[in-house]
């Protein structure tokens, strides 16, 4: 006699294969470097998944690793269009920075019975930190993927390689490249430590001291800004603590009206720069023996949607 699922057994199967959806983001954020990004890759799998037919569903053992695995390679393959695309971006360009909605404005904050936001499934750890996901930029596409599934997310490399298209053994030595790279960048500071290095120079660039930022920057400090040829920035990294203090005071005179609040960035404690309750800047620091060495600074629009709700 053929057994017949019950309508309660397929709302099982779908609420499962629903529930994958804040791993899937949280695998292509890493990948992509973009919400927006991890957010097409996404919905792109699982209308690949809606397409099948429904006897090849069932046939699939694990509906989660078949939707990562798919979101992976189309993570992989824009990853592999994104060089191409970031030679036409206008000056240099950076990860989309997310916020801690812990923070935001609980008065302006999202809607809970609205849909989800993707930068609000992220879980926010060491691995989405700027400094972190400035590295991954340096990677090949197949190095990004193998170190972010194998290190992040614990996948094993014969997974991997079903997604690459290599052997284990191939994917073992890429992330194991990528792992070098990493390894090569210096530890983060404490999150209290960075607050307060954060904190003084909040405090000194509103004062407009120019003393005191270039005793907060290393020497050698460079600041990278990211506004994708929609709003004024600098095009090239700016080097150097002091032309970055005197950067940031010239700023600050031509900037009436502009507040600055302590804010983490990525899990990390940075500032976001608001006019009129609109975030326009968003600011992520490394900081290194109390002193801050790398400023990445998001000011493209686009970029910065997961923060309308700030304020």
């Amino acid at each position: 006699m053929e057994t017949v699922g019950t309508g309660a057994d397929e709302k099982v199967g779908e609420d499962e294969i629903v529930g994958e959806r804040r791993q899937l983001i949280n695998v292509a954020y890493r990948l992509l470097g973009s919400v927006t990004e991890a957010e097409d890759a996404v919905q792109d799998a699982y209308a690949r998944w809606y397409g099948l037919p429904r006897s090849r569903q069932e046939a699939i053992l694990s509906p989660g690793a078949w939707l990562t695995t798919v979101t992976s390679r189309i993570c992989l393959d824009l990853l592999g269009s994104a060089r191409a695309r970031r030679e036409r971006y206008v000056g240099a360009w950076l990860p989309e920075p997310l916020p801690d909605r812990n923070e935001w404005d609980h008065a302006g904050g999202a809607n809970p019975t609205g849909p989800a936001d993707p930068a609000d499934q992220i879980v926010l750890d060491e691995s989405v930190a700027m400094a972190f996901l400035v590295v991954l930029e340096s990677m090949t596409p197949a190095e990004r993927v193998a170190f972010v599934l194998h290190e992040v997310f614990r996948y094993p490399f014969a997974e991997i390689a079903d997604v690459l298209g290599r052997t284990p053994a191939a994917c073992k030595q890429l992330a194991s490249s990528a792992r070098r790279r990493v390894g090569a960048t210096r530890p983060p500071a404490t999150a209290t430590g960075q607050a307060d290095v954060v904190r003084h120079v909040k405090e000194a660039w509103e004062t407009k001291d120019i003393t005191a930022l270039v005793g907060l920057l290393n020497p050698a400090a460079v600041m990278t800004a990211d506004g994708g040829g929609m709003v004024g920035t600098v095009l090239r990294p700016v080097e150097g603590g002091a032309r970055i203090a005197q950067y940031m005071v010239a700023v600050a005179d031509k900037a009436p009206g502009l507040e600055l609040l302590e804010r983490s960035v990525n899990g990390v404690p940075g500032l976001v720069a608001q006019r009129a309750g609109v975030v326009v800047t968003v600011a992520s620091f490394d900081v290194s023996d109390g002193r801050v060495t790398r400023i990445w600074v998001v000011r493209n629009p686009e970029k910065l949607r997961p923060w309308a709700r700030e304020g």
